[in-house]
């Protein structure tokens, strides 16, 4: 009887005692294969689009390459020597204008991915933020072509004084690459100021890490810049510095915000 008495206590517990694990790796594996599938979907849609703009863009490609010839004088001033040459400059210059036609679409769908974990006001924060950051890397690009191009350009086609007939693929590659990489560079406030809504940093780490942060520009323009001069490397690292104060400025922003949120509640 004793036996029997134990074995109907134990086996209850036996048998729900079991499913609990595998269902809770069921989930979790559920969970995990859903955000998977979420961000595939916003990862094709932003690629789309990007695709979408770049098409577009082909119709204003030889538009777009008289423009950023302009600094150098013209197309007439370049070379191709090989036969793709041309239509690999016609796309690489319609894949940057698709990319930054598409930008706001993108940072949409990144946004949109993590809209579930975030607050309400975080979430009016992220999206209002997507116009700002659009701005930032036209104006980037902006600063790269009329006021870094302009400067940079004549000194490196008149060093030592050797006439020098640049190939046309190899400029462009320059150019694009160098509008890139300004631009994103112009995104500095905006990340800053998402890191201190976050609590990862705070205007007053930033302000007091001023000297690092001179130090860390002037690396950043020293690899950026096109020519060793000090002239260019002035040039980019004036907008920067300004743009990090902009980021301790925006941090103090984010930073009143927090201490807001529990009274707005």
């Amino acid at each position: 009887m004793l036996k029997r008495f134990r074995s109907r206590r134990l086996s209850p517990s036996r048998k729900s005692s079991k499913p609990a694990k595998p269902q809770s790796d069921r989930t979790a594996n559920m969970d995990l294969m859903q955000h998977i599938a979420e961000l595939r979907k916003r990862l094709l849609i932003a690629l789309a689009a990007m695709m979408i703009m770049t098409m577009a863009a082909l119709y204003f490609g030889e538009g777009l390459i008289d423009i950023l010839a302009e600094p150098i004088g013209g197309v007439d001033k370049l070379v191709s020597i090989e036969v793709t040459e041309n239509i690999g400059v016609f796309m690489r210059v319609s894949l940057l204008a698709g990319f930054i036609a598409s930008l706001p679409i993108t940072l949409y769908q990144l946004i949109a991915f993590l809209m579930p974990g975030l607050m309400p006001n975080e979430r009016r924060g992220l999206l209002i933020a997507i116009p700002f950051a659009t701005l930032l890397f036209v104006a980037g690009v902006a600063f790269a072509y009329y006021v870094m191009l302009p400067t940079a350009l004549p000194f490196l086609i008149s060093f030592i004084g050797v006439k020098t007939t640049p190939r046309l693929s190899n400029y462009f590659k320059f150019v694009t690459n160098l509008m890139f990489w300004i631009g994103l560079s112009f995104e500095t406030p905006l990340v800053v100021y998402v890191l201190a809504r976050l609590k990862i940093v705070t205007a007053r780490q930033l302000a007091k890490q001023w000297r690092v942060a001179v130090v860390v520009i002037a690396v950043i323009a020293a690899v950026a810049t096109p020519t060793p001069d000090p002239i260019n490397m002035g040039l980019l690292m004036l907008p920067l510095f300004l743009l990090y104060w902009l980021s301790v400025l925006l941090a103090v922003i984010a930073g009143r915000g927090r201490k807001e949120e529990p009274s707005t509640a």
